[in-house]
């Protein structure tokens, strides 16, 4: 989840909301990729997942990293509920799900480093306190109940609303981890492209990365329960969004569709301001129910665009949001996945090839069979597995193209950061796959035995 938003004056005149997304334009120079992952926390000794306060506890972790490797805190109400160093974050998700936010760099060789280094601090503080950390897309045994909700204002609001939109809120905040990169765009017309492909091809990377095929204790049925739990959240503000792909898409078509999404918050002298279900567009008028006669400034359009949850969003950058947390090589395939479609024009006109006769119907559908049976699926002829196998070398071609060195000019490009996903279209197996074979077969059905295999 987001941190709050800061700077920007108020908000005066409408085209102000487009103009702030406008903002982010960059020329391709200037591009820059942004990783974010979640992983689960757990004191090794019982297999729980971690409690704010405590020895073995989530507060003790960013304390440790803070002490141990020069970060800055970030707090609300007294309360360590955050950290910053070098354009990276470290955050809280609401069941005290670590997220790193990383800082935006050049190469994928340059956010692989940022991983391996942030992964090496967690697991050193980790060690110190008992605690152990592992990457899936939903938490395979604990319950609702032993999950804790973290001390921040912002999740204290969203669970209490969750109930009152859809069935599947708590879980998501509680017991979901993603990882997912964040790319730049350098114009309108390029937004709109990208925005295109990354949400016909979502579908495509759940799959990829799916990884949550336990809930509960047990076989849920879906290779990604994460993607699952997504589809029945709160359906204001999630989902493929089908206007992207009408005429007349571009920044105020989205400034639209975000000024209909339901507030959750206005954030005010370091408190979260319950605006729940609230209107924005009364927020533009003065009429505010949470804040009579105030008017926004373009902090609070920041930090509502935040409480939009689709597939893929925009900002001032566009985030691919689709996959399930993993393991570690996996961490680095993501950004490379996509950074290989949309950071090279020829790949990215390709990718849109592949997929630019999809009507919605089909997009939603593909989205739907993804989450079940991953890249196995098939829907109305179109199969998974080989639209997955087309886009990983259209990546793999889009990699190449950029010649982005790494290890001082040893390695000629970021091509093989896509080896995981290679073997899954080699394969045909998926992350998900090999979890549930590995529960069958050689654990016995003692889901546990994923904490000693899977963690990092």
């Amino acid at each position: 989840m987001s941190i709050p938003q800061s700077g920007g004056g108020p908000i005066e005149h409408h085209d102000q909301l487009a103009q702030y997304l406008a903002d982010g334009c960059k020329p391709k120079d200037d591009w820059r990729i942004g990783t974010e992952h979640e992983k689960f926390g757990y004191d090794k000794a019982g297999l729980m997942p971690l409690p704010y306060d405590g020895p073995c506890g989530i507060k003790a972790m960013l304390d440790g990293l803070r002490e141990g490797f020069g970060w800055d805190p970030v707090e609300e109400d007294g309360k360590i509920i955050g950290l910053v160093k070098d354009g990276a974050n470290v955050s809280l998700e609401p069941g005290g799900q670590l997220e790193l936010s990383g800082a935006p760099l050049e190469t994928i060789h340059e956010t692989c480093d940022e991983v391996n280094s942030h992964l090496k601090e967690v697991q050193q503080i980790a060690d110190k306190i008992g605690a152990g950390f592992i990457g899936l897309g939903a938490a395979p045994i604990w319950t609702h109940e032993q999950m804790p909700l973290m001390p921040k204002g912002r999740y204290k609001l969203m669970d209490a609303y969750m109930d009152t939109v859809g069935t599947h809120g708590k879980q998501m905040m509680r017991r979901t981890c993603t990882v997912q990169v964040n790319l730049d765009f350098a114009s309108e017309a390029d937004m709109v492209q990208k925005f295109r492909v990354g949400l016909a091809l979502q579908p495509v990377a759940t799959a990829l990365f799916a990884n949550s095929p336990f809930f509960n204790g047990e076989e849920n049925g879906h290779k990604s329960w994460r993607s699952r739990i997504w589809r029945n959240l709160d359906d204001a503000r999630t989902g493929m969004l089908p206007f992207v792909f009408e005429d007349g898409m571009g920044f105020e078509r989205y400034v639209q569709y975000a000024l209909d999404v339901p507030m959750y918050f206005v954030y005010r002298d370091g408190k979260y301001v319950d605006a729940l279900g609230q209107s924005f567009r009364d927020f533009m008028k003065g009429e505010l129910p949470a804040l009579p006669g105030e008017m926004p400034t373009q902090s609070d359009w920041g930090d509502h665009l935040t409480t939009c949850f689709p597939e893929v969003r925009i900002k001032k950058f566009m985030e691919m949001r689709g996959a399930d947390g993993g393991p570690w090589r996996r961490l680095c395939a993501l950004p490379a996945f996509w950074v290989g479609l949309m950071y090279d024009q020829t790949a990215l006109d390709a990718a849109w090839d592949l997929c630019n006769g999809w009507d919605a119907q089909t997009r939603e559908e593909l989205r739907v069979a993804a989450s079940v049976d991953g890249v196995s699926a098939e829907v109305n002829g179109i199969k998974m597995m080989d639209v997955a196998r087309e886009c990983v070398a259209i990546s793999k071609a889009g990699l190449a193209a950029r010649a982005k060195t790494g290890n001082g000019g040893l390695v000629p490009d970021e091509t093989h950061f896509l080896n995981a996903l290679e073997e899954v279209v080699e394969t045909g197996h998926s992350p998900a796959c090999e979890l549930v074979h590995k529960y069958r077969d050689e654990w016995g059905g003692d889901l546990t035995k994923i904490y000693d295999e899977y963690s990092y």
